[in-house]
């Protein structure tokens, strides 16, 4: 492990070049793949990008310079920035190579299948098992079932895959069990977690060191090792990421119910001034943005939101911080700068329905999963998890059936 005394000279020059920042565990970005996107874009489209979705409020201003003809992208120290040059005119622009499909490329399909052929990964929320209680995923109301998020969410996804399968999906996982994906560990993160608490201004203790060491592992190592396998070896047309919501609980063994319940979905978006001073946070902006994943992506959340509003009845969450965007016309639907949908290179739904603790979610978790429906709080329904499958499961037949 390096010494303190030397994290401290690397923190105090790094926060004097704000623009050759990397975020925890990032790669340095190699802004040459970002030339596939040349005269893809007119200027009024990424301005409009830009402004609206991914850098509201000018956050970007400090890094991107922009003119009539092209996009200057600050990079870092001793490095050329990276120009995009705007395509003149729409009937000009250059189509950029991916891996995933727009609903307009795909082929026909027969009523019957109306998923015939589409790549969906699913994208369990959490680890789960024996790592929820780290991932301070995990409470339990004395004897009662206890309520483990990752657990859930792969419960879910399993649920899913017959039903999308029969309507002619290709169907992959993102994990497979209650288990991380990646390979590291927090006792292999010491060096790590020291400079991201020094990037954080934050003294490293023994114990802050631990603390940061476990979340390095489960909310970033984890999420970037799903991200590589989305990326490099499922290469789907869309991920869907599971997740249920909560509102804060206290104590895990004694946690607090409440009666609030709502629902809403994340897409890319809202990156602030601070999270673009990452060097990589601003190549995965703009390549989000460059890959036209905006449109699509904003489509079939809405689709989604709409069959899983109409399912649950909840009301949508509404947000009260500014480091949100409200995007489309869904109530539903917000904007925010996530890992996962920011790493993920298609389009991403990010689910967060339900709100776990609620005491009405919380009688449907004891009641566990069963076909059918059962008597929950005082009226039939079916399990809370068949509810979330079907719902996603409809909202992305009424998307790819529809009219383009």
């Amino acid at each position: 492990m390096k010494t303190l005394a030397a994290l401290s000279l690397l923190f105090a020059v790094a926060t004097s070049l704000p623009a050759q920042r990397l975020s925890p565990l990032a790669s340095r970005p190699n802004w040459a793949d970002l030339e596939k996107y040349q005269r893809s874009i007119t200027r009024e489209d990424f301005l409009f990008l830009l402004n609206r979705v991914y850098a509201p409020g000018g956050a970007w201003k400090p890094f991107i310079t922009v003119d009539d003809t092209n996009a200057t992208v600050e990079t870092r120290r001793g490095v050329d920035p990276f120009v995009l040059t705007f395509a003149a005119t729409r009937e000009s622009i250059q189509p950029a190579p991916r891996f995933w499909r727009q609903k307009a490329q795909m082929p026909a399909r027969p009523a019957n299948r109306p998923l015939l052929g589409i790549r969906i990964a699913l994208d369990p929320g959490h680890i789960g098992g024996s790592w929820a209680k780290m991932e301070e995923r995990w409470f339990q109301i004395g004897n009662s079932r206890p309520v483990v998020e990752g657990d859930m969410t792969l419960l879910v996804a399993k649920l899913l895959v017959p039903r999308l399968e029969a309507l002619g999906a290709e169907v992959f996982f993102t994990r497979t069990k209650n288990g991380p994906v990646t390979s590291l560990r927090p006792d292999r993160l010491g060096e790590e977690a020291v400079e991201s608490l020094e990037d954080k201004k934050r003294i490293p203790t023994a114990e802050a060191i631990q603390t940061e060491g476990e979340l390095l592992f489960y909310r970033v190592g984890e999420i970037r090792q799903r991200a590589r396998l989305i990326n490099e070896k499922i290469r789907p047309d869309i991920v869907i990421c599971l997740h249920f919501n909560a509102e804060p609980w206290g104590d895990p063994s004694n946690p607090s119910l409440t009666d609030v319940n709502h629902l809403h979905f994340l897409i890319n978006g809202a990156y602030g001034g601070q999270e673009l001073a990452y060097e990589d946070q601003r190549f995965t902006m703009l390549n989000k943005l460059l890959s036209r994943a905006y449109r699509e992506e904003l489509a079939v959340t809405e689709a989604v939101a709409a069959s899983m509003a109409r399912a649950t009845g909840l009301p949508a969450y509404v947000y009260q911080s500014d480091n949100v965007v409200k995007l489309g016309s869904s109530p539903y639907v917000w904007g925010r700068n996530l890992l996962a949908n920011r790493l993920f290179d298609c389009p991403v739904v990010f689910a967060e329905p339900y709100v776990m603790n609620s005491r009405d979610v919380f009688a449907r978790i004891q009641a566990g999963d069963y076909s059918g429906e059962r008597a929950v709080g005082g009226r039939m329904r079916p399990s809370i998890y068949r509810e979330y499958a079907d719902s996603v499961t409809a909202g992305l037949v009424e998307y790819y059936s529809s009219p383009q």
